[in-house]
């Protein structure tokens, strides 16, 4: 069985290709799939909870710490 994660990357990495064909830069389609992804979150999330998820990112942007529920 496929993972979330192989899905979602093999969809995203169609997208980008037609994207790029198209012309379209890369920041605008980054733009516009936070827009949907938010939209999707706000159906079952409140605006609150929706927040704190995109805080969560924000404060991990760089990528080098771990997560503060990781262990090393």
């Amino acid at each position: 069985m496929r993972s979330d994660r192989a899905l979602v990357a093999e969809h995203l990495d169609a997208l980008l290709g037609r994207a790029d064909a198209a012309g379209i830069p890369r920041d605008v389609v980054g733009r516009l799939l936070l827009e949907k992804a938010i939209a999707l979150w706000r159906e079952a999330r409140s605006a609150e909870d929706v927040a704190a998820e995109l805080r969560f990112a924000i404060e991990h942007l760089g990528g080098d710490e771990d997560f503060p529920f990781m262990r090393p």
